[in-house]
């Protein structure tokens, strides 16, 4: 395996760079602490801006905000209910055409999950999860041959110009949303076939390779996200074609022209995590050439885990019993 070249030698600090910003929100604004933990059934799922908070005080029959936190009603008792509930919020809000995650609204649902032992609370429109920083999940592919006379390339993908976010911008292979009721490797399979035709045995030679996750926040909201990672090394004849439309073009890359693709505004900021961990685990960015080789790659492994760790108790325990009896 070849190592980065003179040219990418000199963009290490642009690495560390590119994963602060794919991490803002990690690095920073956990620590300004002016968000608040969204709980659901006792378990905080979430967090909350104050930009988004001044909306929900107009439905305290939905949400039930504290000095610490803010609560699903829980009288609300099962999946429908607050499945339901916060639907009619989220297209009360979405008519009013405020709030700019919710223009990208996708008639496709996320589920909001409990951190650690995966019970089903409720789910909503994957628009709208960023709007409470709900933990989400995706499904990533990376789809690289190895050039007789270029060595490692690496396939990406302009997204669509009609795609409700980030529109032709430059991007992984082929990912997507773990949307309900889909596995992961169920996603995966239904991804490359939609994004670029990889369909039969090609399909099968799919091969697991971790996750990455990372903390990004933007004028949207919050995304602490989850990918799920794949690697499918594509034959020197494959040509991938789009078949749903959400892909303009593909472009079969270098590792080194791939790096310079994502260092630059073209490119998809929340994809750059696992273009970056595929490189790092083919060895081309590697301790000997990049000196900020363990940082990055605790960039790539941010503990989401650590986050979301507080129960209803925890709020109680410390001080909120009092106010808890007052609003009795």
């Amino acid at each position: 395996m070849k190592d980065m070249t003179s040219t990418t030698k000199n963009t290490v600090s642009e690495l560390i760079q590119l994963a602060r910003k794919f991490n803002c929100f990690y690095l920073q604004g956990i620590h300004q602490g002016i968000c608040k933990p969204f709980l659901v059934a006792g378990h905080q799922v979430g967090l909350i801006r104050p930009d988004v908070l001044k909306h929900l005080h107009r439905f305290p029959e939905v949400f039930r905000i504290t000095g610490k936190y803010v609560e699903l009603n829980p009288a609300f008792r099962d999946y429908q209910q607050r499945t339901s509930k916060v639907a009619e919020v989220l297209q009360s809000l979405r008519k009013e055409n405020e709030i700019c995650a919710l223009k990208g609204w996708r008639d496709e649902c996320f589920e909001v999950s409990t951190p650690f032992c995966h019970e089903s609370l409720l789910e909503m429109d994957r628009s709208a999860v960023c709007l409470f920083g709900i933990r989400n999940y995706g499904v990533s592919i990376n789809g690289y041959l190895f050039h007789p006379a270029k060595g490692l390339c690496i396939w990406l993908q302009q997204r669509s110009f009609t795609k409700q976010t980030w529109p032709g911008k430059w991007d992984c292979f082929v990912s997507g949303g773990l949307a309900v009721g889909y596995g992961i490797m169920e996603t995966a399979i239904k991804e490359v076939a939609e994004e670029a035709s990889v369909v039969g045995d090609l399909a099968k030679k799919l091969v697991p390779a971790g996750c990455v996750s990372f903390y990004f926040e933007s004028e949207r909201g919050l995304f602490p996200n989850t990918e799920y990672v794949y690697d499918l090394e594509i034959p020197l004849d494959f040509v991938p074609q789009n078949a749903d439309g959400e892909v303009e073009t593909f472009e079969l890359l270098t590792a080194d022209e791939c790096v310079q693709r994502a260092l630059s505004p073209h490119f998809k900021t929340t994809s750059a995590p696992v273009l970056l961990d595929f490189l790092i685990r083919r060895g081309y960015i590697n301790p000997e050439n990049e000196s900020n080789y363990r940082h990055l790659v605790e960039l790539l492994h941010v503990p989401l885990q650590s986050i979301y760790n507080k129960s209803h108790s925890d709020f109680v325990s410390n001080g909120d019993f009092l106010e808890n009896k007052l609003n009795e």
